[in-house]
Parts: structure tokens; C-alpha cells; sequence
């Protein structure tokens, strides 16, 4: 993640969901604009991301950008590089089995971005609870 010299900051929200159903909104391309304010658009030839998934990913305020995810580490954790720069990470943690907390990790070389993925983290967990709330079974991994 980020610059791993630095401590990295966390903007994070608690879900009343299991953590398997925000770790699958997490890891699944297709939902990415839905909860990242910064993302308008994924291309991805994989909808669920693993270690070394390749893709683009389209910033409001920018370009498309090439991105890989560098470490995934089902169903807790993963990180990515956006443009060749080091980016979030993403990790899911279960406070037991009907919530969990949803974080976003990053360098604090990037301290402006934290408003965006404290606004991440809540949507992440407000889909999760509509989830869950509709009924869904949770998904399987």
C-alpha cells in the first residue's frame, strides 16, 4: 500500500451486514462506480478481482488509467496501483457475524483523498445493509 515507510491513514465505516457482502462489493468491478466518488467507469476483463487482475479505471476529474491490484488476500484485503502509483487499500474486518467494518487505507502523502474514502467507506456499508436488507443470500466467495 502507499508509501510503507508512513503509517497509513484509515477512513473507515461499521456495516450491519457480514463481511462477506461488503468484501463482495469490494472486489466486484462492475460495482465500483456505485460506491467510489472519484470512479465513473471500470474496464476490466475480470468482474472479481484477485492478485495481479489487470484494468482501467476512469477518475471524475481525469482520464482512463491502467490499474493492477498488488496484494488480495481473500476475504480481508486488497491493494492496487492506479497510473503506476501506489493507491488504496481496501479491507473488510467482521465485528461478528451480522457486521463488520469497512476501511480504506492510505498514505498519508495523499492526506486530501481521505474525505473521499471516508464517503467510499460509508457507501460500501449502505449498500451492504440494502443488501442484506432485500434478502440477498450472501454471496459464496
Amino acid at each position: 500500500m502507499a508509501h510503507r515507510l508512513l503509517k497509513p491513514l484509515t477512513a473507515s465505516a461499521r456495516a450491519a451486514a457480514p463481511a462477506i457482502v461488503a468484501w463482495d462489493l469490494l472486489v466486484d468491478t462492475t460495482r465500483w462506480a456505485e460506491w467510489g466518488p472519484s470512479v465513473v467507469a471500470v474496464r476490466c476483463a475480470e468482474r472479481r478481482v484477485r492478485a495481479g487482475t489487470r484494468g482501467e479505471v476512469r477518475l471524475r476529474l481525469g482520464p482512463w488509467l491502467p490499474f493492477v491490484i498488488e496484494r488480495c488476500v481473500p476475504p480481508t484485503f486488497w491493494d492496487w496501483r492506479v497510473g503506476g502509483v501506489p493507491a488504496t487499500g481496501h479491507r473488510v474486518t467482521p465485528i461478528d457475524e451480522a457486521s463488520c467494518r469497512i476501511a480504506f487505507e492510505l498514505s498519508p502523502l495523499v492526506l486530501p483523498y481521505w474525505p473521499v474514502c471516508r464517503v467510499a467507506a460509508g457507501r460500501v456499508a449502505r449498500l451492504a445493509e440494502a443488501t442484506v436488507a432485500t434478502g440477498e443470500p450472501p454471496p459464496t466467495g
